[in-house]
């Protein structure tokens, strides 16, 4: 953990020490998808983040120093998903969608990682893969600042970066990432964990179909783009993933375009209500 932090987030006898005023308002300020969160949400959302604070420790690498305004900033959208996962009256029981890792690795810039994959043929091609996140599976998360900071900077995008990997972590917990989390028990009314699964399965593969469609036609033929990050159609993991960026960004737009989807995060993430301009 950061030294300037331990100042005020430690692991003590009850809950840890509150996140600064300023540097929580100044957090809720620079995204405006947490500033637009009801008043009780915001302070479960800053309950979460103290205890998330208190759990993870933070490196910089290539000469990043990492203050306490990044670390919250982190924070802040790592726990917007576990907003309404915890017990009523202890919402850090949510954080358990995080405990196989401890470490968080900050870059100044995107990161490059090698790549080696194997053809057809049985040829090993290496490349080099620009990233601005990436988790691991019971492994670190790496996040770019400047991607951390640009998220809900366009008011037409549905970008997170860190929403984007943490997901990535939540989807993990039953394994690799597939697309595929765990689901809550009963989920959309679901008998049991092969119902769940069927009925996610029904409603997320033709979405991911029809999207893989949708950019293929705007490349080919110059038809308007989905509105949705293209990186979404690589893999269903990550159409996935790209989905529930756009959902707790832009959600009312995420409903509109997607309300099959939309439906079934607020039912995965247990959200109580719908935008109210998507009702």
């Amino acid at each position: 953990m950061l030294k300037t932090l331990s100042k005020w987030v430690r692991r003590a006898i009850g809950d840890p020490r509150p996140i600064p005023d300023s540097l929580w308002l100044s957090t809720l300020l620079h995204y405006a998808f947490l500033a637009r969160l009801s008043s009780p949400e915001q302070a479960r959302l800053r309950q979460l983040a103290t205890h998330f604070l208190d759990r993870k420790e933070f490196t910089g690498v290539h000469g990043l120093q990492v203050t306490d305004a990044m670390a919250v900033a982190v924070a802040a959208q790592a726990c917007l998903p576990l907003l309404h996962l915890g017990d009523a009256d202890t919402p850090a029981t949510a954080l358990h969608w995080y405990d196989d890792f401890v470490g968080i690795v900050m870059h100044p810039g995107s990161a490059v990682a090698r790549r080696h994959v194997m053809d057809g043929a049985g040829v090993v091609h290496a490349y080099d893969e620009v990233l601005a996140g990436e988790a691991m599976h019971r492994g670190p998360v790496m996040l770019s600042w400047p991607a951390v900071q640009q998220a809900g900077s366009d008011a037409h995008a549905g970008y997170s970066v860190v929403i984007h990997e943490f997901v990535h972590k939540m989807d993990m917990q039953d394994g690799g990432a597939d697309g595929a989390p765990p689901l809550p028990r009963g989920f959309m009314g679901a008998r049991g964990p092969r119902e769940a699964a069927r009925h996610w399965a029904r409603t997320w593969a033709p979405a991911y179909e029809r999207f893989r469609e949708q950019l293929i036609t705007a490349q080919r033929f110059g038809t308007p783009a989905p509105w949705l990050d293209a990186y979404g159609a690589s893999a269903p993991e990550e159409f996935f993933a790209v989905a529930c960026e756009a959902h707790f960004v832009q959600p009312e737009r995420f409903a509109a375009e997607f309300p099959e989807l939309s439906t079934a995060l607020r039912a995965f993430f247990r959200q109580p209500h719908p935008p109210e301009s998507s009702r």
